[in-house]
């Protein structure tokens, strides 16, 4: 009773980290240039203010928390939807026009064991990951500002960065990142298997898909910084 389901259908780990390769590993380029221009962008518009009041040396401390709280989160799942959530339901919708999916219920293979699961947990994985690599890469792009332009050293960049930085930020990032990857994986397979009419059904699927996640990151962004700020 307990052995026979897993033994009958199981998911494969090979599918599983198939979609962690095109999720995560293949994101990384795009991630981290994402990542390090937002904290140069970030430094320099914090320095420029900042430098008015002789408060400069606060740059890091803007930085870093703004990147772990906010902005590292919401971006790089903003990148993950255009690249990752786009590609799975244009891959769904493709299978359920050609009739690949009636294919493999016919040939008693799970559509959703076999296509689904494997890409919920990649994505699930992946982006609280890829929100890690890119809070690194955007405090190299705010350190890249403060040193060159601010004189300021490695050491002192790095240290107030951690000052000002809590353990619970780093928490409620990889929070906001994990429901962000749930979201964005359930509306895109969603999308996917509702698709009907040809490759026009598949364009205005993926289309849907994009503007829906986004807009569901968004809300659940806000209503989670409203609970941990009240909390």
């Amino acid at each position: 009773m307990l052995i026979g389901p897993w033994k009958q259908q199981p998911v494969k780990v090979s599918h599983i980290l198939n979609q962690l390769v095109r999720m995560g590993v293949e994101a990384l380029p795009m991630v981290a240039l994402t990542a390090f221009s937002i904290g140069l962008t970030l430094a320099m518009q914090g320095a420029h203010e900042l430098q008015r009041m002789g408060a400069a040396l606060y740059v890091p401390n803007l930085v870093s928390v703004s990147l772990l709280r906010e902005l590292g989160p919401l971006l790089i799942a903003i990148i993950v939807i255009g690249r990752s959530g786009s590609a799975i339901t244009a891959e769904l919708g493709t299978m359920k026009v050609s009739e690949e999916i009636e294919a493999l219920a016919v040939m008693a293979v799970n559509p959703i064991r076999f296509l689904i699961v494997p890409r919920f947990v990649g994505m699930l994985i992946m982006l609280p990951v890829l929100t890690v690599f890119g809070n690194y890469i955007g405090m190299v792009g705010g350190w890249t500002i403060c040193h060159f332009a601010l004189d300021m050293s490695t050491s002192s960049y790095v240290m107030r960065a951690i000052e000002a930085a809590k353990i619970g930020d780093l928490y409620s990032g990889l929070a906001k990142s994990a429901v962000f990857a749930w979201l964005v994986v359930t509306i895109a397979c969603h999308a996917g298997l509702k698709v009907e009419g040809g490759a026009e059904g598949v364009g205005l699927a993926t289309t849907h898909s994009v503007v829906y996640s986004l807009l569901a990151i968004l809300v659940a962004n806000a209503i989670l910084t409203a609970l941990f700020f009240f909390l």
